[in-house]
């Protein structure tokens, strides 16, 4: 035998397990699904159909917080997910108890997902990021290689984090931002126009964060109250609106 695979995991059918991989209890792998090489999928993980574990991955560790006490907890990772080389994927704490990632993500080599975090759907993590616990990143939002979130921060949808960044504050929906700390320099028109925004839309878009990001002395509550009086209400406006009142974090700033 080449390859451990408990008794009591739950493996559904046309599943590959390379050689040299371990698959402990309470473990639940979905259809057509392939494990590759030297990979560990740890109990509490929930793996997805069609799914693509690289060489060397570790998936349901327990979790690198001082708090964590032995409480039962998940990994839940969606369809279609390829995670590659090296990448690790922490479980939840007793926070929320469970570490998600959304269908369609990938999660490039050495990428690491610390406890509790939230990824949507179709997200893109390239080399090296590194996520602390508690981040959530909502659909489409991609991270440039060995770049970084500190924890509790949230990542809006469709914005483009460039290689390099430190996410220390939260970054709004549509945004295009580098640097270190991480700060706006832009929206993520080329994203948007490939994810089929019409122009209308981005120009809205662009618009909204002139006030917000714009040289015209406001601070982020004035921003707010300005594009509620002056820019006509749509699910987009209210979208980011809603985004940027609830941070809890505060939002990153603009570039200098």
């Amino acid at each position: 035998m080449t390859n451990f695979i408990h008794k009591d995991a739950r493996i559904a059918n046309h599943v590959e397990i390379a050689h040299f991989s371990t698959i402990y209890e309470d473990v639940e792998i979905g259809e057509n699904t392939w494990i590759g090489p030297n990979v560990t999928v740890f109990p509490g993980s929930r793996i997805g159909k069609n799914c693509k574990i690289f060489p060397g991955a570790v998936i349901g560790a327990v979790p690198q917080d001082l708090k964590f006490n032995g409480e039962y907890s998940l990994v839940e990772i969606g369809d279609n997910v390829i995670v590659r080389e090296c990448a690790t994927v922490n479980r939840g704490t007793a926070a929320s108890g469970t570490t998600k990632i959304g269908n369609h993500s990938m999660l490039m080599a050495y990428v690491h997902v610390a406890h509790d975090c939230v990824i949507g759907e179709h997200c893109i993590l390239a080399n090296s990021t590194n996520l602390a616990g508690h981040v959530t990143i909502e659909d489409y939002a991609y991270f440039g290689g060995m770049s970084g979130a500190h924890q509790f921060t949230r990542i809006g949808k469709h914005s483009f984090i460039s290689g390099g960044s430190m996410i220390g504050k939260d970054v709004p929906p549509f945004c295009l931002v580098m640097r270190n700390p991480a700060q706006y320099a832009g929206i993520n028109s080329v994203g948007l126009r490939r994810h089929h925004f019409n122009m209308e839309d981005i120009h809205l878009i662009q618009d909204i964060y002139r006030y917000i990001f714009g040289n015209n002395g406001l601070n982020t509550t004035q921003a707010i109250q300005k594009i509620q009086q002056e820019i006509p209400e749509s699910v987009l406006r209210n979208y980011i609106v809603d985004f940027i009142k609830t941070s809890e974090r505060g939002i990153i700033k603009g570039i200098d």
